[in-house]
């Protein structure tokens, strides 16, 4: 990302102890950096360090004559790309709400026109509180962005939601909200991951799909300004920035979150290793070898799983449905007759026998499969970089749906 002015806005938390570490997480992502404090966060962290840290001054009066002289506030505020406030806390929330400009932070903020993204942090039943509710209500409702809080321990001893965010979560936000917006107003369902179909209490039937493409897609989905809906097999991805998740297991409960969401969603991505088969009786209580004559061995007896793409597909309506195929040989053949099956708008292929792309791997080689006999063979690149050629091509399918 080309290097923005991002204007971190620290009140009086005990988080804002974390406060270098997101100066140096943007400042790695190649942004440029600026602080203004309020009187009480100084007592938390010091100017000093975030003034050697940034190379800039650092504000914390907003009737200093000194330094009203050198740059106002209201530079301050034409200055930022992108107005931080970590962390935020439940009086500041509450001045932010209503208009209150007594401190330079609440000032700034009240008067610059760059997107505000906050990042609160306080005790969990100040946070639960009616009142912070509905300023966050309020804030929300014109346009500011929030990351966390997230649940743990507090500094108070309390436990619960309040913890402001990782530096890594904020700043993943900073850069969701300074993308562009290309895919404003749709809502993108994505799904991703394997499936497991359980077989006995501690087996599954599954498969090596580590989840890895779809969340990349469900990451540029909201890159672009899309209102993303991720559903995901088990996997230990994190979840990426701006994205609503539903962890489920077997092919049936991706099924049933798909359709929940489907009513609200204008682009499908069907990414996920689905099952296609499930044990038609799963033993609650452990297999056990012991427990069968000398040399034999338990039978499945497996049934066909929905196939929820051709699903999809059969209810789209004016929505945009994009499935994916990973084949073990004929990819390009098989996937054409998937594509023609289902009947969605575009079909992802891969190789899954590379050892280098493809399952487990950062990596990926996809062709693009299209209705009419148009195949694009797409080189080797990062899977993130899969993600933007495949909505490069679905914007444009957009404004021909439009």
């Amino acid at each position: 990302m080309q290097q923005r002015h991002i204007l971190l806005a620290v009140t009086g938390g005990i988080a804002a102890y974390k406060v270098p570490e997101l100066v140096r997480w943007l400042q790695r992502a190649g942004h440029r950096v600026r602080c203004v404090m309020t009187p009480a966060a100084t007592e938390f962290v010091s100017p000093l360090v975030l003034q050697s840290l940034t190379g800039e001054d650092v504000r914390s009066q907003l009737l200093d004559a000194g330094e009203e002289g050198q740059i106002g506030h209201i530079a301050l505020a034409d200055w930022a790309d992108q107005v931080v406030v970590a962390p935020a806390t439940a009086n500041t929330l509450a001045k932010l709400a209503h208009g209150m400009a007594d401190d330079l932070v609440t000032a700034v903020a009240l008067a610059t026109r760059a997107p505000l993204l906050v990042a609160p942090a306080m005790n969990v039943n100040m946070w639960e509180h009616p009142a912070t509710q509905d300023n966050i209500e309020s804030l929300r409702s014109r346009g500011v962005r929030f990351v966390g809080p997230e649940a743990g321990e507090l500094a108070c001893g309390w436990e619960g939601v309040g913890r402001m965010s990782e530096p890594s979560e904020i700043g993943a936000a900073v850069d969701l909200s300074l993308a562009g917006e290309s895919l404003s107003g749709e809502v993108v369902l994505v799904t991703a991951g394997g499936t497991r179909e359980r077989v006995d209490a501690v087996r599954y039937l599954g498969n090596r799909s580590s989840g890895k493409m779809g969340f990349a897609i469900a990451e540029q989905a909201a890159r672009r300004g899309a209102r993303v809906v991720l559903v995901s097999g088990p996997t230990s991805l994190a979840t990426p920035a701006g994205v609503r998740r539903l962890d489920v297991e077997s092919a049936l409960e991706m099924r049933d979150a798909v359709l929940a969401e489907w009513p609200d969603v204008t682009i499908a991505i069907k990414a996920a290793a689905v099952a296609d088969f499930r044990p038609a009786r799963a033993s609650d209580l452990k297999i056990r070898k012991e427990d069968l004559a000398d040399g034999e061995a338990p039978t499945l007896e497996l049934v066909r799983n929905p196939d929820i793409l051709a699903e999809l597909c059969s209810d789209r309506g004016a929505r945009i449905v994009v499935g994916f195929a990973a084949e073990s040989h004929d990819v390009l053949e098989s996937a054409r007759r998937k594509l023609e099956r289902k009947g969605c708008d575009l079909l992802v292929a891969n190789d899954v026998r590379s050892t280098t792309t493809g399952f487990d791997s950062d990596m990926n080689r996809v062709s693009f499969i299209w209705p009419g006999g148009e195949n694009e063979e797409l080189p080797t690149m990062t899977k993130s970089e899969v993600a933007e050629q495949l909505f490069d091509r679905i914007e444009k399918l957009c404004e021909g749906r439009r």
